[in-house]
């Protein structure tokens, strides 16, 4: 029975670990090297030419770096899996490298057998990334995810923002702290900043200040 291999085309700039990956390669019967490139110019050249399953490819090299070639052979070639090859485990290029559309990301000094896994994983349609960096890309996109913190005028702070719209609306000192469960003096700190920042002298000023920034509507 024939086996189905995979098709690899490994992309590094150093002839000696593009060698070195392919003898590493070779020991497994479901891989097939079947192109090498020194960079992303020569990668988009290979692709032309030869029919691949997997792309290993190094980060760092000259001209179209590792992250910008993922992104034009995913754009390309959108079923494609892209492994990251490294000696990097920053996180700028782990976040970099996955915006890009990466797959796999494996640094250079993992085991033989790990790399190889990792390439039939990606190819089964799975995605790898070390365990030990697992959690900054949670951290990340979890930050992400997050929803943006909102800017106001003037350097005005979200609870001053809350203490002028209702001056705008025509309550007292007394009616604003119990409506926001502060202190009447609290209140009248936040007036005190509030007017300094956005430079006026009573309430009625800041009232409108408030209307004209769209603060509040009627």
């Amino acid at each position: 029975m024939q086996i189905q291999q995979v098709k690899v085309l490994v992309a590094d700039d150093h002839a000696l670990i593009r060698e070195g990956l392919r003898k590493i390669l070779s020991v497994e019967p479901r891989i097939a090297v079947v192109g090498e490139a020194a960079n992303g110019d020569e990668v988009l050249q290979v692709l032309q030419q030869k029919e691949a399953d997997i792309l290993l490819l190094d980060i760092n090299m000259p001209g179209k770096n590792g992250i910008e070639t993922c992104r034009l052979v995913k754009q390309k070639y959108p079923r494609m899996g892209v492994i990251a090859l490294t000696i990097h485990d920053q996180d700028e290029y782990l976040f970099e490298m996955i915006r890009a559309g990466v797959a796999g990301y494996v640094l250079k000094d993992v085991k033989p057998q790990v790399l190889i896994d990792t390439i039939l994983r990606v190819a089964a349609g799975e995605s790898f990334i070390p365990p030990s960096l697992m959690g900054k890309v949670f951290e990340e996109f979890s930050r992400l995810s997050r929803p943006a913190k909102t800017t106001y005028p003037d350097g005005l702070t979200e609870r001053e923002v809350e203490v002028l719209k209702l001056v705008a609306q025509g309550l007292s000192n007394k009616e604003i702290a119990a409506k926001l469960f502060i202190s009447e003096k609290t209140v009248k700190n936040h007036l005190t900043n509030i007017f300094s920042k956005i430079d006026v002298g009573d309430r009625t000023q800041a009232a409108l200040y408030a209307i004209k920034r769209k603060l509040v509507n009627f």
